[in-house]
């Protein structure tokens, strides 16, 4: 007796179709698909063409200058990616038959996580277990969250607007941000400044500043100051703001951990107000829906014991 249609679906498919999928539309493009997998862009173009059969749907709509996935594409790449994420693990999985901890630990970041806690952390973890092996990529918070729902990254760490309820998240740190300016920058050298000096001042910004965003409290910090009302260079990266700053492209807003070495070397200058600073907490998030290996469970275990073991307040940066 043969299977219905539906049934016969997985076992007729051509799974790899499933892979040209994803990159086409990570890529954003059949051109670019081709280039990332060493492909020739015919190729490509004739394995969507197959998958679009198989499926029975209208993936993409491809016209001159214009790339855009249809409703059932999208429904289809977030499958995609979890079947992905659901492979990437099968080897720190099937590696059970070794008496010593091995595994591999994919870690999503944003950028410019400084934690001394998460650094011992970490190095306590290294030194037990020698055979586990790391990996870290830096993206923006919300790609984090991303990674970590579709199970292609082990763990996250990164700011969150709102708790997500398909994720577990727990506190890493709390750290607080001041403004700063540049050596270059007029203020730099003016033996006493007020809040007032900085009205109407050209700003930098981070991109998650905007309404609703986890770094939505510093965009309040600039309105009360009454700088500049839009900014003068955007970023999603912590790095290139601080390139901004250095650069006196605009007042900008840094961690005062992170930003106190570069204060210190006389490269920028924190500005008021010095009190009452937005706080934000850095998160490190995790699927509960994740089959973990023996190494990511092990670690997951190590962070929360650690964690569990130091107050909030020790783990508050910029108090001091």
């Amino acid at each position: 007796m043969s299977l219905p249609q539906q049934q016969r679906f997985p076992w007729n498919l051509d799974w790899n179709l499933l892979r040209t999928f994803m990159v086409v539309v990570e890529q954003g493009g059949i051109s670019k698909a081709a280039d990332f997998l060493g492909l020739k862009q015919p190729t490509v173009s004739a394995a969507l063409k197959r998958l679009e059969h198989a499926t029975g749907k209208h993936l993409v709509v491809r016209k001159p200058n214009e790339f855009t996935i249809t409703r059932p594409g999208q429904a289809l790449y977030v499958e995609c990616a979890n079947i992905f994420g659901t492979i990437s693990q099968l080897p720190s999985l099937l590696d059970v038959d070794r008496a010593e901890l091995r595994g591999h630990l994919s870690i999503a970041i944003t950028s410019s996580v400084i934690s001394d806690h998460f650094n011992e952390i970490l190095g306590n973890f290294a030194k037990t277990h020698p055979h586990v092996t790391y990996s870290f990529s830096v993206h923006e918070s919300e790609d984090v969250e991303t990674m970590v729902n579709q199970n292609r990254a082990s763990f996250g760490i990164c700011l969150l607007s709102k708790m997500s309820r398909n994720l577990n998240s727990v506190v890493l740190y709390r750290e607080f941000f001041g403004l700063y300016c540049g050596a270059r920058h007029p203020l730099f050298n003016v033996d006493e400044i007020n809040q007032k000096d900085l009205e109407g001042e050209p700003f930098v910004a981070f991109q998650t500043e905007a309404e609703g965003g986890p770094l939505y409290a510093i965009s309040r910090l600039r309105a009360r100051l009454g700088l500049a009302t839009s900014w003068r260079g955007v970023s999603s990266s912590l790095n290139e703001i601080r390139r901004l700053i250095l650069a006196n492209v605009g007042i900008g807003a840094l961690p005062l951990h992170v930003a106190k070495q570069d204060v210190e070397a006389g490269k920028i200058r924190q500005l008021p107000p010095y009190d009452e600073l937005p706080m934000v907490n850095i998160y490190l998030i995790t699927n509960p829906t994740r089959r973990q290996s023996d190494a990511e469970a092990a670690f997951l275990s190590a962070c929360k014991s650690a964690l569990d073991a130091i107050d909030i307040e020790e783990r508050t940066y910029g108090l001091d």
